[in-house]
């Protein structure tokens, strides 16, 4: 006989959790649980926990069941008992448990089987017809009313809970990030499931919205945490090491980041800026060796070049944070420095490559030669590589190794330079710049400045756009009517250095 004390607390725990009746591992003694006989374990006694276990673990659609609350009736919307937070929070460890294709199914299933009552809604509809017909508006506010209310999907209301919760803002950001992540690899698709992703989208664009943001700088004092995850998001020019990481804080650097109060600690979108005499038309006049120690000196600081903007969260794409994100910085900025006249941002080209050897190859196919290179360019490097020009530049641009070539960076200078604008300027996705940075700078206001020729010689410079970088300028009196013009009437505006390059495409494309 030995004192329920002593018993193993992991076993009691076990026969506890899955309900197992006491005299199937042990007897009672006459004192009832005071005293117990404690034999040795029988061999297939973890067997039953496991079995127990696994009959208590929901299945997903139990689970889903449990967790999303039914759309209350529209009569007692307002007094309606607010969802169960251990539900919820089921519903959040539930999910985080899944893996990766699981995770596409349990959306799919959220998706289709929690979302709009389609009865519902159709009837209402019928109604406001009617009362239209009837033309008894008050009867139409009213059943529009009724009917708004009944548009909305009944996951929309679990998320509107998981919300307010602990860490809720942070899951509803990742969730719809494996909903984007999703949708692109086509493990999850269909109107059901975009029709989640666009809901979700509308809740976080009201819950980011710029008022519910804080600006905050990033110093080498700021907490190490911080600076790590800041260092890891960044998705355009990678930071080497600690080193790098103090530089793009340092002298003559400022780096600020959007956060928000339900997600503490964690950078929303990133913006670094150069702060210089000149507006640079290289990278690696920004992040090459700056002396730690050195001061700044107001006198040297009369641009402001924003080099590296970073979305952190996928689950925030297509929330406008970058635009916000930098119209606080230059303001900022203006209080800091008044003398700073020049803002300008110092960008890459990302698929400006992938697109010229697409272009190249497919006028080769159609008609078995080229008009994108001239009769004396194309002669020029091929005497060079020594091969047809589509297959030599098949083979340079999967690497920056021809950026060591002094022939071949004079040969490419001229015909690059005069493609990249049009690609820039003149290739368009529904009436909009095709280049997605291009897409955002032009839509808040920003000029297609000037194109840089070898702007950028790393590796990735080399293998998306050919070494070049572009700068969109800010004149900040005119952002408004830029951002304007390009939104309403697709107009894109460009200096002449980019037009004079775009002119001499003539019709070849």
């Amino acid at each position: 006989m030995r004192l329920l004390s002593f018993l193993k607390p992991k076993y009691l725990q076990h026969v506890a959790d899955f309900g197992l009746p006491f005299p199937n591992c042990m007897s009672l003694g006459r004192r009832g649980l005071g005293c117990v006989h404690y034999p040795r374990l029988h061999p297939y006694c973890p067997k039953i926990f496991a079995r127990q276990a696994n009959s208590l673990t929901p299945t997903m659609d139990e689970l889903l069941s449990r967790s999303v609350p039914p759309l209350p009736p529209y009569e007692t919307k307002e007094k309606c008992p607010a969802p169960s937070e251990i539900q919820s929070i089921n519903f959040m460890q539930y999910y985080r448990a899944l893996d990766k294709g699981d995770r596409a199914s349990f959306l799919g299933k959220l998706a289709t089987e929690f979302g709009v009552d389609h009865t519902q809604v159709t009837e209402l509809s019928s109604k406001v017809v009617q009362a239209q017909q009837k033309r008894d508006m008050g009867t139409v506010l009213q059943v529009e009313d009724r009917l708004r209310y009944y548009l909305t999907p009944q996951y929309k209301v679990l998320f509107s809970h998981i919300s307010k919760l602990e860490g809720g803002m942070k899951f509803l950001v990742d969730l719809r990030a494996d909903i984007l992540e999703s949708l692109a690899a086509k493990l999850a698709d269909g109107p059901h499931i975009r029709e989640m992703n666009g809901v979700l989208k509308c809740m976080l664009s009201e819950w980011f919205s710029v008022g519910f943001l804080n600006l905050e700088r990033i110093t080498w004092q700021s907490p190490c945490e911080v600076l790590q995850k800041i260092s890891e998001y960044e998705a355009v020019h990678p930071v080497r090491n600690w080193t790098d990481m103090k530089r793009r804080v340092g002298p003559y650097r400022r780096c600020y980041m959007f956060a928000h109060s339900a997600m503490p600690g964690e950078p929303l979108i990133v913006l670094h800026v150069a702060l210089m005499q000149n507006i640079s038309g290289s990278i690696q006049a920004i992040v090459k060796d700056i002396p730690s120690s050195e001061a700044e000196d107001g006198n040297k600081i009369q641009s402001a070049i924003f080099y590296s903007i970073s979305l952190t969260q996928q689950g925030l794409q297509g929330v406008e944070l970058g635009n916000y994100l930098i119209k606080r910085v230059v303001k900022e900025l203006q209080v800091e420095f008044p003398q700073i006249l020049e803002f300008s941002s110092l960008s890459p080209i990302p698929g400006f490559t992938k697109w010229l050897l697409g272009a190249l190859s497919s006028q080769i196919k159609e008609s078995g030669r080229t008009e994108l290179f001239t009769e004396a360019e194309c002669k020029e490097i091929e005497d060079i590589t020594g091969g047809p020009l589509s297959e030599s530049l098949k083979r340079l641009f999967t690497s920056s190794e021809w950026m060591r070539c002094e022939r071949l960076v004079n040969a490419l200078e001229t015909p690059l330079m005069r493609l990249c604008a049009w690609y820039l300027y003149g290739e368009k996705h529904r009436g909009f710049a095709l280049n997605p940075v291009a897409n955002f700078h032009l839509q808040n206001g920003a000029v297609l400045w000037r194109l840089n020729w070898m702007a950028d010689t790393s590796p990735r410079g080399g293998t998306a756009s050919c070494g070049m970088m572009v700068n969109y300028r800010y004149f900040l009196e005119n952002t408004s009517a830029n951002s304007a013009k390009y939104l309403r009437m697709k107009h894109i505006e460009a200096s002449d250095q980019v037009l004079n390059l775009v002119s001499k495409m003539n019709s070849k494309l």
